[in-house]
């Protein structure tokens, strides 16, 4: 279980004790983390499914829709930030296997 909190944390090489004492302090705990992410993701599946439902309402349906929906995929993307950090998130969306799905996804969005 440490070992893939360290992997989801971006910590997969053990660090010099110093530079781990100020990543511990500056960084959320596994469990709020957790918390975080269910949260945003929960969020985000209420609003994409809000989004669906608000699509048969005449006149303004389309519109709410693409903004329910729009803001529901951010945040269940965004939800994944929590359990592995900002910066690896970018990085691995980003990497030459998933850069094709990536830019389809934002585009799409």
């Amino acid at each position: 279980m440490d070992k893939l909190k360290r992997v989801l944390s971006g910590r997969d090489a053990e660090e010099p004790s110093g530079l781990a004492e100020v990543i511990d302090a500056t960084s959320l705990g596994w469990g709020t983390r957790v918390k975080g992410f269910v949260a945003c993701f929960a969020i985000g599946c209420l609003c994409s499914i809000l989004g669906s439902c608000l699509l048969w309402i005449p006149k303004k349906g389309l519109v709410l829709f693409a903004v329910f929906y729009t803001l529901g995929n951010i945040a269940s993307i965004g939800s994944t930030m929590f359990l592995m950090g900002p910066m690896k998130q970018l990085k691995r969306m980003f990497e030459p296997t998933r850069l094709i799905a990536t830019i389809v996804m934002l585009v799409s969005i």
